[in-house]
């Protein structure tokens, strides 16, 4: 398993222009790429809707050693509903603690030297306020789960991640395939996981030999696949392939071919540009303001 590669974290996104900033100038990611498309994607990247959208990777550095955001943009919807399953990302820098200070963005000291802030559509995160390490800052991806066992038996059973910490008291787990990248910590809720309208997906890479295992193991374990094995295709770009599994509280998990990801993923000098192109070229909101409508809620 030591091959397989946590990647990123895909966000639903109502409002482009503030998250950019959250993004960019709170966090102080950078725009790794951008890429728009006329119609839905195949293994739903963009949620259930088939119109046109917009995909901005995000982060500290290139994909092939940093853990990631995936901000999905569909034109034409405003706002999703959060559930309790996207429960936060934790991560290491004080710049940001800072630049949120600066910019009067809200914090609040959950314990010492961490702080809770929230991107635009709530999307919780956790700051430590000390020096932004060399290494990826993204420490780990907490996601809610019912029935914390049940959830630890797949993910490091079924989906061969090492199980780093296990505290039944608090009810919480966490879980990784290397000692260097984001890790994924499991919460148990109290009940039902709800994902929302805003329910987002955590990707992995392995590689391209293993789809089909993997796709394969779940099929034998009676598991839930949502996509089958596909091949996606990005204009100009590599193509990929990728299979959409779910868990047991039905949390989306994407593998995706390594090989073609590194290709697929190198940064682009130009991303920041292609946003802001893309966002300035965006009249949705002066449509619906002209037309004294809103944007609709999913």
């Amino acid at each position: 398993m030591a091959a397989r590669r946590a990647l990123h974290f895909v966000f639903k996104v109502g409002d482009r222009g503030r998250t950019a900033r959250f993004y960019r100038e709170l966090l102080g990611m950078r725009v790794l790429r951008h890429e728009e498309f006329e119609e839905g994607c195949k293994a739903s990247c963009n949620g259930p809707y088939d119109g046109k959208w917009s995909k901005t990777m995000v982060g500290y550095g290139p994909e092939d050693n940093h853990f990631v955001a995936e901000l999905t943009y569909n034109y034409g919807i405003g706002e999703y509903r959060l559930g309790n399953d996207f429960l936060g990302i934790t991560l290491v820098s004080g710049r940001a603690v800072n630049n949120a200070k600066k910019m009067g963005w809200p914090l609040k000291e959950v314990t010492t030297g961490v702080f809770e802030t929230e991107a635009p559509g709530g999307y919780k995160f956790y700051l430590e306020d000390k020096e932004q390490v060399k290494q990826d800052p993204v420490l780990k991806v907490t996601l809610g789960v019912s029935d914390l066992q049940k959830s630890v038996n797949y993910w490091s059973n079924l989906l061969g991640m090492k199980i780093y910490e296990k505290d039944e008291k608090k009810q919480r787990a966490l879980l990784g395939y290397a000692d260097d990248q984001c890790k994924l910590e499991l919460k148990a809720v109290g009940g039902a996981v709800d994902h929302g309208t805003a329910f987002g997906r955590i990707a992995f890479s392995c590689t391209k030999d293993e789809l089909p295992k993997i796709e394969a193991l779940m099929k034998k374990e009676n598991q839930k696949i949502l996509t089958p094995l596909v091949s996606l295709d990005t204009p100009g770009k590599a193509t990929v392939q990728v299979i959409i599994l779910a868990d047991p509280d039905g949390h989306e998990i994407c593998f995706v071919g390594d090989e073609a990801f590194r290709d697929l993923s190198k940064v682009d000098p130009n991303g920041d540009k292609l946003l802001d192109d893309a966002m300035a070229a965006d009249d949705s909101d002066k449509w619906f303001a002209e037309k004294k409508r809103k944007k609709a809620s999913a």
